[in-house]
C-alpha cells in the first residue's frame, strides 16, 4: 500500500510513503522522483548581446536549466561591419585587431557563464553573421531544445527601423522560443 504526504508547503516536497500490512512505513520516496518528466530540456540556447535583457534572459534560462538538469549555451553573434555602397575605400582592419575583438567578447562572455555558477554545464560560443540568422543555425546544428532570448521591447518607428532579433528568430527557429521582455515582472 502506498500513501502520498504533504510534508511542506510546495506540491514539489510531496512524497511517497510505502507501508507494509501493519501500517509501518517501509520507504519513502519524492513524488517528484516517481512522476516522469513530460518534457526534456538537454540543450538550452541562450543569444547574448551584452545588454541588461539578455542578463536577464540568461538568469531565466539558468533556471530552466537547474530545474531540467540542460547544458546552457551562451552565443555571442558578431555581426559584420556594413559600409554603404557608395563609401569609396573599404578600410581593411588589420587581422590581429579582428582576433583582438573576438577575444574579448570571448572574455566577457565567459564572465558571464562563470556568474552563471556551478554545478550547470555551460559553453559560450562567439560566432560572425547575422545575429538571428547566427542563433537559428546555431539551434539548428547543435539539436537545441529551448532559445531563451531577450526583447527591447521597441515599438513603433524604432521597432520598425531596427527590426527584431527576437522576431525573426521565432519566426525561423527549429524549436521553442521564450522570449524575456525587459518590463516584465519575474518568475524565475
Amino acid at each position: 500500500m502506498s500513501t502520498i504526504q504533504h510534508g511542506g508547503t510546495r506540491p514539489s516536497e510531496a512524497r511517497i510513503v510505502v507501508t507494509g500490512k501493519d501500517g509501518h512505513g517501509h520507504a519513502t520516496v519524492p513524488a517528484a522522483a516517481m512522476t516522469p518528466a513530460r518534457m526534456a530540456l538537454r540543450r538550452i540556447l541562450v543569444p547574448v548581446d551584452f545588454s541588461e535583457p539578455s542578463r536577464k534572459a540568461v538568469h531565466y534560462a539558468k533556471a530552466f536549466a537547474e530545474q531540467f538538469g540542460s547544458r546552457l549555451v551562451l552565443l555571442h553573434v558578431v555581426e559584420p561591419m556594413a559600409y554603404p555602397p557608395d563609401f569609396a575605400v573599404v578600410p581593411l582592419l588589420p587581422p590581429d585587431v579582428e582576433e583582438a575583438r573576438t577575444r574579448e567578447l570571448r572574455r566577457q562572455l565567459e564572465e558571464i557563464a562563470a556568474g552563471v555558477g556551478t554545478g550547470l554545464l555551460v559553453d559560450t560560443k562567439v560566432i560572425l553573421g547575422r545575429p538571428w540568422k547566427g542563433v537559428v543555425e546555431e539551434a539548428t546544428a547543435t539539436g537545441v531544445d529551448l532559445i531563451v532570448v531577450s526583447t527591447h521591447g521597441y515599438t513603433g518607428f524604432r521597432h520598425a527601423l531596427l527590426g527584431s532579433v527576437a522576431e525573426k528568430i521565432v519566426r525561423h527557429a527549429p524549436c521553442p522560443v521564450l522570449v524575456v521582455r525587459d518590463d516584465e515582472r519575474d518568475f524565475a
